[in-house]
């Protein structure tokens, strides 16, 4: 815990301020929480909420961190919250703002259990990954020197690379809730709407600590020099370019993902601190991602060599499903033995697929 948060909590608990105390408590589980500590930020909640039963009641929405005392409470409009319900059913997304048109969510909250984050990347790649980890996890001590952690991310490279599990990965690692925002009820046809819904959502983000993730971000980030585009188009490229200017999340990181890196504005890349390539897997990740897929299934003789010969240029995401699709055969001829003949029709159906 932190020395400034740790004098606060017991200055509280000097003076008798329940209130304050709460949100004290509330904000330790939170610091516990995003600094991986989840089995004793479980306990501390724990704690917090029989403390609830007694008769008190927490002044903000559970799982949220709490405002230093005297300061406004965060909230969120018409009062949802942030996190992810982890109670929920799996599949079960919670909303954060609406759109004040369709009165439909503009972003949607991916629960905690629902993350993939175990990825099979090259040396060099992966090492970007865990230096942005590192940053964040470092971020205080950073900024006692001045130094800002690697708050805006873009990820880009080809479909089924893997960027929105690289997102995915960002927000596990580094604890963050995972809301990804929704083009359908983002974009708008109507003059100045989309722009004001981009806009709520980054001021949403920017109070309250999660990682936003706005896949396929050139919707909204095209070059403003391709003549082919409408003038309201290029009013959301200047919007989206101010957004990130101003974007400063005091615990939070904005990610972004295409797959059309070069349409994209050329303004657009100064406004990342970092802008990572997700490339396709070589010969010997797609063998790893492979028996990773397949590590809760047997795996019988295989000729790895030729799998690996029929599977050159293949994405990580079809890599997975070659595996899955050979586990399912196995199952489901009662075997339960991944053989040489299950990936073999595995990755001559994909390939059919996409003839």
């Amino acid at each position: 815990m932190k020395g400034e948060l740790l004098k606060r909590l017991f200055r509280a608990i000097a003076s008798e301020d329940k209130e304050a105390i709460q949100s004290l408590m509330t904000l330790v589980v939170e610091e516990e929480r995003k600094k991986g500590h989840l089995t004793l930020a479980e306990q501390l909640s724990s704690i917090v909420k029989r403390g609830m039963s007694n008769g008190s009641a927490i002044p903000f929405p559970p799982g949220l961190p709490a405002p230093p005392p005297g300061l406004p409470k965060p909230a969120f409009p018409r009062g949802i919250s942030s996190r992810p319900n982890l109670s929920e059913p799996p599949g079960t997304l919670s909303p954060l703002p609406m759109s004040k048109r369709s009165n439909h969510p503009l972003v949607i909250s991916i629960p905690r259990d629902r993350l993939k984050h175990h990825m099979i990347l090259p040396d060099d790649t992966e090492e970007r990954f865990r230096r942005i980890e590192r940053e964040y996890a470092a971020r205080d001590r950073l900024a006692h020197y001045g130094l800002q952690y690697r708050q805006k991310v873009l990820l880009y490279g080809s479909p089924g690379c893997g960027k929105t599990m690289g997102a995915e990965r960002l927000a596990w690692n580094t604890g963050l809730p995972f809301v990804k925002v929704r083009f359908d009820a983002l974009v708008s046809s109507y003059l100045g709407e989309t722009a004001s819904n981009l806009r709520e959502v980054f001021e949403v983000a920017a109070q309250n600590p999660c990682l936003l993730f706005i896949d396929e971000c050139d919707a909204i980030a095209k070059s403003r020099e391709d003549h082919q585009e409408v003038g309201e188009i290029k009013r959301v490229v200047n919007a989206f370019l101010q957004l990130l200017d101003e974007f400063e999340s005091t615990s939070g990181l904005l990610v972004a993902a295409t797959n059309l890196d070069k349409s994209l504005d050329e303004a657009i890349w100064r406004r990342f601190d970092d802008a990572i390539e997700v490339p396709k897997p070589t010969e010997r990740e797609i063998e790893a991602i492979l028996k990773q897929t397949l590590s809760s299934v047997t795996i019988g003789t295989i000729n790895w060599a030729t799998i690996l010969e029929k599977m050159q240029g293949f994405s990580a995401a079809e890599t997975v499903r070659v595996a899955q699709d050979a586990a399912k055969r196995a199952i489901l001829d009662r075997e339960e033995l991944v053989i040489q003949e299950h990936l073999e029709v595995s990755i001559q159906e994909l390939r059919a697929a996409h003839a």
